[in-house]
């Protein structure tokens, strides 16, 4: 009997260790399709001189990158969708969504100066918002590294001056 409890209680602690290390594979993989988005249209924007975006790449060249970068992420987001918990699954579609926005200016479908900034930052807060979550349903411990503020502090001091 104790014997067949040891077992039982290995093979959980296996199986959840394997769980945690798909969710990891999973949301890192998420992750980096968008960022790889995020590249594209923050290239697209910087082409249409908005600012703090830099490395122009032409917008209709940009658009079929673009259109494959999201063609990824919307495969990694099915994964995300099986295996992430609601909480981080929401964060993570708010993630995209905010990324879809920053994408219309990237198009220029939008062209305000005080809305790309906003756009920018709404995007960064939810990239946070999703690894804090993230981080959370991996059992990792602490806070998530600060905040990728936008723009730069750097940024802000060349304004500055």
């Amino acid at each position: 009997m104790a014997t067949s409890l040891t077992e039982r209680s290995r093979w959980r602690r296996a199986r959840a260790e394997r769980w945690d290390q798909k969710r990891l594979d999973t949301y890192a993989s998420y992750a980096n399709a968008l960022k790889h988005q995020i590249n594209i249209a923050q290239r697209m924007a910087a082409a249409r001189a908005f600012q703090h975006a830099v490395d122009p790449l032409d917008p209709e060249q940009g658009l079929a990158q673009l259109a494959e970068a999201e063609a990824r992420r919307a495969a990694e987001w099915e994964s995300v969708l099986l295996i992430g918990d609601a909480e981080t699954i929401a964060a993570a579609r708010k993630w995209h969504e905010a990324v879809w926005n920053v994408e219309l200016y990237a198009r220029g479908l939008k062209d305000d100066s005080a809305g790309w900034e906003r756009a920018v930052r709404h995007m960064s807060e939810a990239r946070d918002a999703f690894y804090a979550l993230a981080r959370r349903d991996l059992g990792i411990t602490g806070p998530p590294p600060p905040s990728g503020n936008w723009p730069r502090v750097w940024q802000r001091q060349d304004e500055a001056d």
